[in-house]
């Protein structure tokens, strides 16, 4: 039940996709990701996670967006 979501698509900068079964893996690879994107001080992931940051400080608001990243997920379909 394989599915797919791009960086954009959960809070970053680029079109790269991820693959997972479950949105808990997609998170994972995200953040990964995320990561190798900050080691390497990438401009337009930087100014993404400087957005994400600003989500952050409202708990509610965060839950909130997570949560809509979540549904999102599982209505996608299935990849072939």
């Amino acid at each position: 039940m394989v599915k797919t979501m791009t960086c954009k698509q959960l809070g970053g900068a680029c079109d790269k996709e991820f693959h997972a079964n479950t949105f808990e893996e997609m998170k994972v690879m995200s953040m990964k990701h995320a990561h190798e994107m900050y080691e390497k001080s990438d401009e337009t992931h930087m100014k993404a996670m400087g957005k994400m940051k600003e989500k952050m400080k409202d708990p509610k608001a965060m839950e909130k967006w997570m949560a809509s990243r979540k549904k999102e997920f599982d209505e996608l379909p299935e990849n072939n």
